[in-house]
């Protein structure tokens, strides 16, 4: 289990787990493709911003693969 805290964990092409904004209150986890890194600096305390390639954005909570 890798945290999506650091951008260096995060690849183009890895299968993450994301919270929507629409989810952060519940914590309902999206799992998707990384598409686009999306936070510049190399950390994050919530979570790297990224887009799935079907296009919800969100922050990384758990990187699979």
């Amino acid at each position: 289990m890798v945290d999506g805290k650091t951008r260096s964990n995060i690849k183009i092409g890895s299968e993450v787990d994301i919270v929507l904004k629409k989810d952060q209150r519940s914590g309902t986890l999206t799992r998707g493709i990384v598409a686009k890194l999306l936070t510049k600096s190399p950390s994050h305390t919530h979570g790297i911003k990224v887009m799935l390639e079907d296009g919800q954005v969100g922050r990384v909570k758990e990187v699979l693969g």
